[in-house]
């Protein structure tokens, strides 16, 4: 896309980021988005099962090169992939920082969870690098923007509280963080997250101050998706009032109805501390239980408000033209 900056900045042709989804990733989902123009991220389980998982970060990180070389077979545009740093006993990017540097990856989605992990040792190696940095975090606020802005991010996220996934604490909706981040940014450009599925919620993305969008809920439901066609009709069924919300570590969740879900809401309603309901919800373990084996028994299905406007399975391609109409 002409005189955008999202584009310019990462070497693609359309100014949409696909979220990166932990288990739900994989080398065909991502490289489907980088060849449709915009630009695909492997998240920290891409790729993976629950048999094929591993434990050491040493062996994660060779199953991401397993993916990222898979990825660079399908496309050869740009892709990304994504660094959850730590502020504390980080033993996960020592581990994947040099695949991302051996096999040649452009970019990076940065997420931090406030000051703490935004480390200005880190951007300057990734910089040196010359990886792209697109810092997202987890309750964005005006400082933490321009902390990330002057340790060298080069887009920063703007995500609302209709996102899916891990939720904000910082309850602002999308159409309230994203002003409010794109006026706190001095020179790089900001993309919209939270609630944006199709032509409507990208244009008012747009017209809020943000230069692009970063999507993942409605890449879950794409035909080249790795979640069960089961699931993918649950979405296109489904809209953001069948979404039940509550907390757990470090804030809240929503997912739809499940036998898991319901336990957690009884437990939220009754009382019991995030922590509990965290051990309950059983972390991301319960997201690919739920998600990529379709099991709602035992696992949660986390979406954003926004899926009431996915009105079909569509193909990756489709999705990206529907969100740069």
């Amino acid at each position: 896309m002409k005189n955008n900056r999202i584009c310019e900045i990462l070497g693609i042709e359309k100014p949409v980021i696909q979220g990166p989804l932990s288990w739900l990733t994989d080398a065909r989902l991502v490289a489907a988005v980088s060849n449709a123009g915009g630009l695909g991220v492997l998240g920290p389980n891409a790729g993976l099962t629950a048999e094929t998982a591993v434990s050491t970060p040493e062996a994660t990180a060779e199953k991401m090169r397993e993916e990222i070389r898979k990825t660079k077979k399908l496309t050869d545009k740009p892709f990304g992939v994504n660094l959850i740093p730590t502020a504390e006993n980080d033993i996960w990017t020592p581990a994947i920082l040099p695949v991302i540097k051996e096999e040649a990856v452009k970019a990076v989605v940065y997420t931090g969870y406030g000051d703490g992990t935004i480390i200005p040792a880190l951007f300057d190696e990734l910089k040196a690098a010359g990886i792209t940095i697109i810092y997202r975090d987890i309750n964005p606020t005006p400082e933490n923007t321009r902390a990330a802005e002057r340790a060298g991010a080069d887009i920063i996220v703007a995500t609302g509280f209709d996102e899916g996934g891990t939720l904000p604490g910082t309850i602002l909706g999308t159409f309230s963080i994203v002003p409010l981040i794109a006026d706190a940014v001095e020179n790089v450009p900001v993309l919209a997250a939270g609630g944006i599925v199709d032509k409507r919620t990208a244009r008012a993305a747009h017209a809020l101050g943000a230069e692009g969008v970063f999507a993942g809920s409605v890449f879950i439901s794409t035909e080249e998706s790795r979640v069960p066609a089961s699931l993918k009709d649950k979405i296109v069924a489904a809209n953001g009032l069948d979404l039940s919300l509550f907390r757990t570590v470090p804030d809240y969740y929503r997912s739809l109805p499940g036998t898991l879900t319901t336990t957690l809401v009884e437990m939220d309603k009754a009382g019991a501390s995030k922590e509990e309901l965290a051990t309950t919800m059983g972390g991301l373990r319960g997201l690919r239980v739920g998600m990529l084996e379709g099991n709602t028994d035992e696992g949660y299905v986390s979406l954003g408000t926004g899926i009431g406007g996915i009105r079909k399975v569509a193909s990756v391609a489709e999705v990206v033209e529907q969100l740069t109409a």
